[in-house]
């Protein structure tokens, strides 16, 4: 078994990526939506993520209290420069995952939905072995 202060801060850093998995869906879902549709709605983000109208508002609010989201009732949503901040870095995780499962010959299909799990948690060391691997074994 490993040193117990070393599993701990193990368990500490997974209980944190979970905390903060809820905000980068989100914030990364509207940076999507507003870049491909030029705004993002409560309705959109509920319909995409599969939840309800509530549970979209609900987070909203505490995206705009962490300083991530701007939003007015029956308005869009805005993503502030920390939000567009959070969204790129979770869109290159996202990104990288999946051009390394697909190096391992993993379908499109199945990568683009193990990532959404893994690119949370993923380290920031791992990450650039992922990026090296690609760069190393993937032609073009």
């Amino acid at each position: 078994m490993p040193d117990a202060s070393r599993q701990a801060a193990n368990f500490q850093r997974v209980r944190e990526a979970h905390q903060t998995e809820l905000a980068e869906d989100y914030v990364e879902l509207i940076a999507d939506l507003i870049d491909t549709t030029g705004e993002a709605r409560a309705t959109d983000v509920a319909r995409r993520l599969g939840v309800s109208h509530p549970t979209v508002v609900k987070a909203i609010g505490r995206l705009q209290r962490d300083g991530l989201v701007e939003s007015l009732p029956y308005r869009s949503i805005f993503l502030t420069e920390t939000g567009r901040a959070m969204a790129a870095r979770c869109k290159r995780r996202h990104e990288v995952v999946v051009g390394f499962l697909k190096a391992l010959g993993v379908t499109e299909e199945t990568a683009e939905r193990d990532a959404e799990g893994v690119e949370h948690y993923i380290s920031e060391e791992t990450l650039t072995a992922f990026e090296r691997y690609i760069r190393s074994n993937c032609p073009g």
